[in-house]
């Protein structure tokens, strides 16, 4: 006979006394109370603790040697207990890698879209790059209406300088007859001069043809043709309605500027990967850089009084004493005026250096003087050349951290993502455009997107996918959320909100779980939603145990 209740003796775990309880399974139950009454001591450390240490008691002797032995929490027995999961509040991460579109997994699906439906653009240009096969080509030419002409090009040169006597020269040899450069249709045979000068576009006509089916074999072997003559490239122009003049590449690579593209792969998409992330931040999307305000926190002190805070004190203190009294010296200012009163000039030169000037310096060492000029690069400049020797481990300060501060990557502007990366598109938006939407208009987004042909084919379940997520997501109020939110800005109300969206998503059965009280922080108009949420879970046969502070309204108040 099944199990209808949870069934809990004896429990006295902390402030309980000898508690006996009875929790429907398969419903969604809620335990109030004041504080210090036992709610938590009773779901958490006695229910749910003793169901995580029967799970591993389950696992073989091998498997439990990685896993904390958990104790037996202090009750007689408990009955009809299942898999029991806790959704607490507290921080989802404290991993600088870790965003939200990673812990929901959406961001994984993100990365297989762009990967498969996603179309590459030149990042100099910002025209679309394609790569095709032979096959491929010749079937775009013969969807051109039957009896039409057409003419197969190799763009041999496009764009630069020279005479080309010998390249010229080279195709007569080969057995070409005509080429095109600049526009104009010239004969091999002819003497042809070119102005060393100017910037030409020269394109060998290998074939010219009458589309129809049975020519299929010729217009795949003169493509071949061209596409070895102009290292992957060829043009085809037609005269028929819908032709005109294409360019077509068997790499991925712009026609107009030449810049190839690798291969377009979901690793490619991921920060948290040597392959996809930013080189200059490693994928945070931030870099640490000195930050004058902390380099001078308090700017009513002096320079004799210590204003510069990472010179204060220790065994260098007289070798930076000397060093500022010969700035002081060169920008005319004394030492003993406040930090903020110095002129803009000076306090510039003092923190980011004098650029190419050179400096005379005066340093007492041994009891002897020494004099020398040389460039000065500022304080920021010397805090960053021991930051340097830190990393190459040659013994510099461990405490230079406490003067620097995050600010977005200048080379990825905080998208986290490689250059190649932030130039997929699927419809109109980048991966990194995707993420920095609000979930809200992320859904409205992937809605309206339309895609063609295989695209569409290949995103539909994807979508879908991602569409679940993201409904899951809203249902629990956090439509304001980006998916590029790091997880350790969320409050412990958004990370609880976002591991119960993350579980309905599962679609797990025959579990346990227990919340701690997810309404916090949360508006009362989407009291309703996370309500509809936790009742979608319970009706896909789970038990729901929720701990809350106050009694719902609609409980009846009983003496």
């Amino acid at each position: 006979m099944e199990q209808t209740e949870i069934v809990v003796r004896g429990a006295r775990e902390h402030n309980l006394r000898d508690i006996d309880v009875c929790i429907p399974r398969n419903r969604l139950v809620v335990v109030t109370g004041l504080s210090g009454s036992g709610k938590s001591s009773l779901a958490f450390d006695t229910i749910y603790a003793e169901g995580q240490r029967r799970y591993v008691e389950s696992l073989s002797a091998y498997a439990r040697q990685f896993l904390d032995q958990m104790r037996k929490p202090d009750v007689e027995s408990i009955d009809g207990l299942s898999p029991a999961i806790s959704i607490e509040q507290r921080s989802v991460a404290s991993n600088p890698r870790s965003t939200v579109g990673t812990t929901t997994e959406i961001f994984d699906y993100l990365r297989l879209l762009y990967a498969r439906a996603g179309e590459p653009h030149c990042w100099e240009c910002g025209r679309p790059i394609t790569s095709q096969t032979v096959q491929q080509m010749s079937d775009r030419v013969l969807r051109l209406p039957e009896g039409s002409r057409a003419t197969v090009l190799a763009p041999v040169v496009r764009g630069r300088r020279g005479e080309y006597k010998r390249e010229l020269d080279g195709f007569r040899r080969k057995g070409f007859v005509r080429v095109r450069i600049d526009g104009v249709v010239h004969d091999l045979a002819d003497e042809i001069r070119l102005s060393r000068q100017k910037r030409h576009d020269i394109e060998v006509i290998v074939d010219r043809l009458i589309l129809k089916e049975s020519a299929r074999g010729r217009i795949a072997e003169s493509i071949e043709t061209a596409l070895r003559l102009a290292d992957g490239l060829v043009m085809v122009e037609s005269d028929a309605e819908g032709g005109g003049e294409w360019l077509l590449s068997e790499r991925s690579a712009c026609a107009e500027c030449g810049i190839s593209f690798p291969e377009i792969a979901p690793r490619m998409f991921s920060f948290n990967n040597p392959g996809g992330a930013c080189p200059e931040c490693a994928g945070l999307g931030v870099r640490l850089v000195f930050d004058p305000e902390r380099i001078v926190p308090d700017p009513e002190l002096s320079l004799a009084e210590g204003a510069i805070a990472p010179w204060r004190g220790g065994r260098t203190a007289k070798y930076y004493t000397g060093l500022l009294e010969s700035l002081a010296a060169h920008l005319g200012v004394e030492l003993d005026v406040p930090w903020r009163r110095l002129p803009v000039r000076a306090r510039d030169v003092i923190l980011h250096g004098a650029g190419d000037d050179e400096i005379a310096f005066r340093f007492v060492r041994r009891r002897r003087r020494r004099n020398l000029k040389r460039r000065w690069d500022g304080v920021v400049g010397e805090l960053e050349r021991r930051a340097a020797q830190k990393e190459q481990g040659q013994g510099a300060p461990a405490a230079l951290g406490r003067y620097q501060s995050p600010r977005p990557c200048e080379g990825c502007a905080g998208a986290r993502v490689r250059l190649e990366a932030r130039h997929v598109k699927v419809g109109d938006l980048a991966i990194h455009e995707v993420a920095a939407l609000p979930i809200g208009k992320l859904r409205a987004w992937i809605d309206g997107l339309e895609l063609s042909g295989a695209r569409q084919a290949v995103a539909d379940r994807l979508l879908i996918e991602i569409r679940e997520r993201l409904r899951f997501l809203s249902d629990v109020g956090l439509d304001y959320l980006t998916l590029d939110r790091p997880s350790a800005t969320l409050s412990g109300g958004e990370g609880q909100r976002i591991r119960l969206a993350t579980q309905v998503g599962s679609s797990l059965m025959g579990v346990l779980y227990i919340l701690d009280e997810p309404s916090v922080g949360l508006h009362p108009r989407d009291n309703g939603r996370l309500l509809k949420s936790l009742e979608r879970l319970r009706d896909m046969g789970n038990s729901i145990l929720v701990v809350e502070h106050d009694r719902p309204p609609s409980t009846p108040r009983t003496s």
